[in-house]
């Protein structure tokens, strides 16, 4: 399968300026001043006994299809919470994901757990739409940006008062991502080009970032050998989204996975 990044950035530009006709960006403002304050999604993080859970509320993806038929959000993000899951991660993108931002509404709503807006954020709109929604972190993708608008949007994310999630798979990108003097930083274990995961990706680039920013390993995690593994070598959390999402019993593999 080939490296769809590109399309879905041209997709997602289309899906901005539409989205900017329906509703006004001062609209979006409104919503975001009036909305609950953000939880410390950091602090979550450093609360844990061990590695961080961001567990994942995700039903599709371009490469595998539909994950989870019987795709209830609110159900699943009760049922991580309840499980022990540090954090949630919800998929709002809708033409490759099949996410939605009211799914992220909804479960703000219903789970005290800090929120991830998992999406390709290109524009200053989504990050005020997360916020409305009642989003306390979101995700910025190195490989999506240039680097000044990298640095913008991961201001904008904390004036916003939210966590900004900066994520990147090309050890390239690693000098735009550290100029945003982040506090979180996710490394992808999936290459985009060839779909191969490898969790020694994660841990290479852990020792190329400075110990005082916590350190996300996102794909391909699915067994307690995994985890003990990246507890190992100094991950402080996981983003663990497609090998829960396919178990039937969503608690057991929570359980299961945080070794508990």
């Amino acid at each position: 399968m080939k490296n769809i990044l590109p399309e879905i950035i041209v997709q997602k530009q289309i899906e901005v300026a539409r989205a900017k006709q329906r509703v006004d960006i001062e609209e979006w403002r409104c919503r975001a001043r009036a909305a609950q304050p953000p939880r410390d999604f950091c602090a979550a993080i450093r609360g844990a006994r061990g590695i961080a859970l961001i567990a994942e509320v995700k039903k599709a993806s371009p490469s595998q299809g539909v994950i989870r038929a019987d795709f209830e959000p609110v159900s699943i993000a009760r049922t991580y919470a309840e499980a022990g899951a540090h954090c949630l991660s919800v998929l709002t993108d809708e033409p490759f994901f099949q996410g939605h931002l009211h799914y992220l509404r909804m479960i703000r709503a219903a789970v005290d757990l800090p929120i991830l807006r998992k999406d390709f954020v290109i524009d200053e709109y989504q990050v005020i739409e997360a916020r409305a929604a009642g989003a306390d972190a979101v995700l910025l993708i190195a490989e999506c940006l240039p680097a000044d608008e990298l640095r913008h949007l991961h201001q904008s994310i904390l004036e916003w008062r939210m966590t900004p999630l900066v994520e990147l798979y090309e050890e390239k990108n690693l000098e735009a991502v550290l100029s945003c003097r982040p506090q979180l930083v996710g490394v992808n274990n999936r290459d985009l080009n060839s779909f191969q995961v490898d969790l020694q990706h994660s841990i290479k680039l852990r020792k190329k970032i400075p110990k005082e920013i916590l350190f996300v390993s996102e794909s391909g995690i699915g067994s307690t050998r995994d985890v003990a593994e990246l507890t190992a070598n100094g991950v402080d959390a996981m983003l663990v989204g497609e090998s829960l999402m396919r178990q039937p019993d969503l608690a057991a593999a929570v359980k299961n996975l945080l070794g508990n």
